[in-house]
């Protein structure tokens, strides 16, 4: 069964891992989907892991350390050949137990937290991936629906009021504190949900990049752990 994202301009549905990997990002295409229907008990595994404050690393040692159900082992070796997989491609991904991220409320006319629509910028040719095995799960916003809020005037003029140096170097400004990888979402807009079990692979914002970069944003946990892959 096809997932409801498949035929979106902005998505690539694959079937493999190698897919995932090797295909080109090109045209409007900036996100790629290994699409998947896992099987095995990912709560079982949520519901034994300590959480130490709201975001906690979770290494392959503790994750053979638990001691769990048949279905348990299952979502476990699934967890555990993604984390392979993606490390034999030199990526470093990272899986997290998490309640909540970090809230960005410094300034109450921009928000540059995860929550907020945004971009990811690297200076190197790479992409995001990640995979939600339990819990909320990410959105992305198509490029055409994204507003960059840089770019919105309300927002502009107390970004100006904020900066306090010549305007040649507003720019600058605006990047070094990472308010230009932030967009808003206007009201009819049509987000995406990532959906838990797919394995994602984002584009990012960095000078050879072929695309426009994927812009995406952390789901509101609503009091649910999420157990999250990420690199």
């Amino acid at each position: 069964m096809q997932p409801p994202f498949s035929n979106h301009k902005h998505i690539q549905v694959v079937s493999t891992f190698s897919d995932l990997i090797d295909l080109q990002l090109q045209g409007d295409t900036n996100a790629v989907c290994w699409s998947r229907q896992l099987h095995g008990d990912f709560q079982e595994i949520v519901n034994q892991l300590e959480l130490i404050e709201n975001i906690t690393e979770i290494t392959v040692e503790d994750l053979q350390a638990l001691q769990l159900s048949e279905q348990g082992i299952v979502a476990r070796e699934v967890i555990i050949k993604d984390i392979e997989r993606l490390t034999e491609c030199g990526a470093s991904p990272s899986l997290n137990l998490l309640k909540s991220y970090e809230r960005d409320d410094e300034f109450d006319f921009i928000s540059t937290d995860v929550y907020s629509y945004h971009v990811d910028r690297s200076p190197l040719a790479t992409d995001t991936f990640l995979c939600t095995y339990y819990g909320a799960a990410s959105d992305i916003l198509p490029n055409e629906q994204a507003i960059q809020k840089i770019l919105i005037p309300e927002i502009r003029a107390k970004l100006k009021e904020l900066f306090d140096g010549p305007e040649a170097e507003f720019e600058n400004f605006l990047a070094e504190y990472f308010f230009d990888l932030h967009y808003q979402a206007p009201e009819d807009a049509t987000p995406i949900n990532l959906g838990v079990g797919h394995l994602w692979r984002l584009a990012v914002d960095h000078p050879t990049q072929a695309v426009l970069p994927c812009v995406h944003r952390a789901p509101s946990e609503a009091g649910e752990y999420r157990l999250l892959l990420i690199c």
